[in-house]
């Protein structure tokens, strides 16, 4: 399964500060119809993201029915991103 949409960088202070990107709506609920076959508990996702150059692995965090990307220091550095920027998301889950 692949997924692209745009977003925008949040920041969560939360106990271990970090930033995210909301996957919307639609694809939020196409996600949901595939975690049962790859979740790995918690309703945590695997993933492959892409945004600009850069790509990398991660989970997929679920949160008030939809999910967050969880965009790491190296990647907003590498991309020249921070908090409130708009980016383009590429997801690919290995269904």
């Amino acid at each position: 399964m692949r997924l692209t949409f745009d977003g925008e960088i949040i920041y969560w202070r939360g106990p271990a500060p970090h930033h995210f990107v909301a996957v919307p709506e639609g694809e939020a609920a196409a996600l949901a119809d595939a975690s049962a076959l790859v979740t790995y508990g918690w309703g945590m996702i695997p993933v492959t993201v892409r945004i600009g150059s850069s790509e990398w692995t991660t989970s997929l965090f679920p949160k008030d029915g939809g999910y967050l990307v969880p965009i790491r220091a190296a990647i907003r550095t590498a991309e020249s991103l921070d908090a409130g920027d708009p980016v383009t998301i590429e997801l690919r889950v290995d269904v």
